[in-house]
C-alpha cells in the first residue's frame, strides 16, 4: 500500500505573548508559513526570521532533554520542541505564552530561579558505610524503584501547573512543589542513603499542601508518575512517622 503524501506548506497564525511584564504585555499575532513535521519551536524560529527578530525564546537541545523551552501552548504547559503542529487545530490561532507560575523576564522567557533555591534546601545523598568486604549492595527492585525519578529533565512544567504555587504566590516560601517531591522521594527511597528528610518534607517543603490532583503527572514529558510513585509514598511515610499511634507508643516506651 502506498503511503499518502503529507500535506504541503500552509500558513498558521501564531498568537505569541510579547512584553517585559504581565501588566503591560500582550499577545501579538504572526501569520507564518509552516511545513509538515514542524514543532512549535520550529515555527517560533520562523517567526523570529520573518517578523519578530527580537522575540525572546529560551531553548537549548531541541530534543526534549534539556527542559529549556517550557511554555504554555494553547493553555497547556508543554515543551515547545516536542509539541508538533499536527497535534493542534491549525484552523485557529495557536497561543504560546510564558509559564504563568514564574516571574516574567521577557516574551516567553521566565525566571525559574525559585526552583534552584528550593534545590539548595534538600540535603544531599549520604551513603551508609560499606559492608565488611568493602562493597555496598542493593536489590535490583530497589534500583528500579528510584530509577524513574532520575529521568526528570527539570523542565518545571509540573511546577508551573501546580495550583498550590501557581495560584497562591504566598505559598512559594513554604512549598517546594512536585519536582522536589520527586527529588525527595528519590533520596528517601534509596536503600543506601542515611539522611532522614521526612520532617523536612512535612515542615519545610509543605508536602501536606498537595491534594494529589495529578495535574503534575499529566504534563510530565518524561511520563514520571509523580503523584502515585513519589508524592503519595512520601505522604504515607509522614503519616507513619508522625501520626501512627503504634509508632507514637513505641517512642513513648523507648524514650525517643
Amino acid at each position: 500500500m502506498t503511503k499518502a503524501p503529507e500535506a504541503g506548506p500552509r500558513e498558521v497564525t501564531m498568537r505569541v505573548w510579547r512584553g517585559e511584564d504581565r501588566a503591560s504585555g500582550a499577545f501579538a499575532d504572526h501569520r507564518v508559513a509552516v511545513d509538515p513535521g514542524m514543532v512549535i519551536l520550529d515555527v517560533l524560529f520562523r517567526v523570529q526570521a520573518t517578523s519578530a527578530p527580537d522575540l525572546a525564546v529560551r531553548w537549548n537541545c531541541k530534543a526534549g532533554k534539556c527542559g529549556s523551552c517550557s511554555a504554555e501552548v494553547n493553555g497547556r504547559p508543554r515543551l515547545m520542541c516536542m509539541t508538533r503542529l499536527s497535534s493542534l487545530p491549525l484552523d485557529q490561532p495557536i497561543t504560546v505564552a510564558p509559564m504563568a507560575t514564574f516571574p516574567l523576564v521577557r516574551d516567553l522567557v521566565t525566571d525559574v530561579s525559585f526552583n534552584y533555591e528550593k534545590a539548595k534546601t534538600i540535603p544531599a545523598f549520604r551513603p551508609a558505610p560499606k559492608d565488611a568486604d568493602g562493597t555496598r549492595r542493593m536489590y535490583q527492585e530497589e534500583v528500579e524503584r528510584v530509577q524513574e525519578f532520575h529521568k526528570c529533565i527539570e523542565c518545571f512544567l509540573c511546577q508551573d501547573v501546580c495550583h498550590v504555587i501557581r495560584d497562591h504566590e504566598e505559598n512559594k516560601e513554604a512549598f517546594a512543589g512536585p519536582r522536589f517531591f520527586v527529588r525527595l522521594a528519590a533520596l528517601e527511597m534509596h536503600p543506601l542513603d542515611t539522611n532522614d528528610r521526612i520532617e523536612l518534607a512535612r515542615a519545610k517543603h509543605g508536602l501536606g499542601y498537595c491534594n494529589i490532583t495529578k495535574c503534575c503527572t499529566e504534563v510530565c514529558p518524561e511520563d514520571i508518575h509523580i503523584t502515585d510513585n513519589a508524592i503519595i509514598p512520601l505522604k504515607e511515610r509522614v503519616v507513619t512517622e508522625f501520626y501512627d499511634p503504634l509508632v507514637w507508643a513505641k517512642r513513648r516506651l523507648l524514650g525517643r
